[in-house]
């Protein structure tokens, strides 16, 4: 560590080496700002600079260590926050310029936590327009660029997050997932992250002048994203601790019964209508051998229903929009979001109250079967996306390239949201220059299983971004 840059360190290096006095909060914070004020204009990632406050913060940290108090699992340690989450007194946008001044009174629930345990906040970061593309930009801050190759996505909605992680800016990145907005831009800009049970980690928002429709609220989950898994894990376990304003939190504990070895993993099939980048599938299978050199027990199988499942996702999600979001949307976005919208529009069905209700109870006999299925493959390895990173602001393309994009390439990773379930996304090598993820889903709150063998690809594929750095 001693000749390592303290912005390369990772979360548990860093809170272990303050905590131990090797290093002060205010140097770690010092050293984390000069590295955003350094980065971040290549690559807009974080949009609000809280430095000033970051280094208060860093003080008083030190100054509590010093007096010997009880300190957190992330004491002094920097993190970012995305800018659809409540920060008391600053601006939760949304991406939207029309919510440019709304001021949080006060912090959501994992902003509270990340508190709570000692995390300092060194800034906000990016998301489109109501976080709902998979591709960041917007009117209000403008676009992010992917650290790796600024011709290609950072991906969405939590893209900001990504590419600040990516690049060093905070040890852990918050995000959020409704379709895939913590994969999708784990996998683009070369990092892990896993997207929980639902009801793992609390959420709410005291700024919100109305409830999230009932579907939204069931396939959304807060997150964290950190360059290593050990580093997602911890942040995991902060983020999930309870907040009474989150009536679907769950009291689970995070690890739970040991399984019998070796664990059986189930290689998803790849659907035969899915047209595939030969180099991300070889990534994939090469993650399925990383899984059985480290004791799995890996057979390719098809999943129940992923079809049926991201179909019933899209029509869920897209009639709670149509029905309680869109006039506002309409009236509040851009021509580019209402663009991409009218895409996703095209790719579902609007249900009638009749066919809502229908959707809700046949996601039941969805969860069931994949619940079953999870029985004997206790992990499902798949690809975050068969296809390679595409350009920048793609689903600008029309109708046709929405489909393509979220319907072909993405589908694997929103048809998860629906069922509730606990997904990791871990890095595992180079496309083309471009980094490549794979997803690991596992049984309602076993998000310790998955990230266990997310690790285990890990220990095989490195640490991608530090190639990343290497380039300079």
């Amino acid at each position: 560590m001693a000749k390592t840059p303290i912005w390369q360190w990772s979360a548990v290096d860093t809170a272990a080496a303050i905590k131990k006095g090797k290093v002060s909060s205010e140097e770690v914070v010092r050293a984390h700002v000069d590295r955003m004020h350094q980065a971040n204009p290549q690559i807009n990632a974080v949009v609000v600079d809280l430095s000033k406050e970051a280094i208060k913060a860093a003080k008083a940290a030190d100054k509590a260590l010093a007096k010997g108090r009880d300190v957190g699992p992330l004491h002094g340690v920097p993190v970012t926050i995305k800018i659809n989450i409540d920060v008391e007194g600053q601006a939760n946008s949304n991406g939207v310029v029309a919510f440019k001044d709304n001021i949080a009174p006060g912090d959501s629930p994992v902003t509270s936590n990340l508190k709570k345990a000692g995390a300092i906040i060194l800034g906000l970061t990016n998301t489109p327009e109501f976080s709902m593309r998979g591709f960041t930009d917007n009117p209000l801050h403008g676009l992010t660029l992917n650290p790796w190759d600024p011709a290609v996505t950072c991906g969405g909605s939590s893209g900001g997050a990504g590419a600040s992680i990516a690049m060093g800016i905070g040890t852990i990145g918050h995000g959020n997932d409704i379709g895939g907005s913590l994969r999708w831009p784990a996998q683009c800009n070369g990092i892990a992250t896993i997207k929980p049970t639902q009801g793992r980690i609390p959420a709410f928002n005291p700024s919100a002048t109305a409830e999230r429709p009932l579907m939204a609220q069931f396939m959304s989950s807060q997150g964290p994203m950190a360059r290593e898994i050990r580093d997602v894990r911890l942040g995991l376990e902060v983020m999930a601790q309870r907040d009474p304003r989150d009536p679907w939190w769950v009291p689970a504990p995070l690890k739970g019964p040991k399984l019998k070895g070796p664990i059986k993993v189930a290689l998803a099939k790849i659907p035969a209508d899915m047209d595939t980048d030969r180099g991300v599938i070889a990534l994939v299978r090469k993650a399925a051998d990383h899984l059985s050199d480290a004791g799995y027990n890996v057979t390719e199988v098809e999943v129940p229903d992923l079809g049926g499942v991201w179909q019933l996702w899209c029509n869920l999600i897209m009639t709670e929009l149509a029905v309680l979001q869109e006039a506002q949307m309409r009236a509040t976005t851009g021509a580019d979001f209402q663009k991409t919208l009218d895409g996703f529009l095209a790719l579902s069905t609007k249900l009638d109250q009749t066919g809502y209700m229908k959707a809700i109870s046949d996601r039941s006999r969805h969860i069931r079967n994949w619940m079953t299925f999870l029985e004997d493959y206790p992990l499902v390895l798949t690809p975050t996306t068969v296809k390679r990173t595409p350009e920048t602001n793609a689903d600008l393309g029309g109708d046709k390239r929405v489909k393509e994009l979220f319907h072909n390439d993405l589908r694997f990773i929103s048809s998860i949201n629906v069922l509730g379930l606990p997904a990791a996304v871990v890095p595992v090598g180079l496309n083309k220059g471009l980094p490549v993820g794979v997803q690991i889903i596992g049984s309602r709150y076993r998000e310790d299983l998955c990230l266990d063998a997310a690790a285990a690809v890990e220990k095989k594929a490195g640490i991608l971004v530090k190639q990343l750095w290497e380039r300079g």
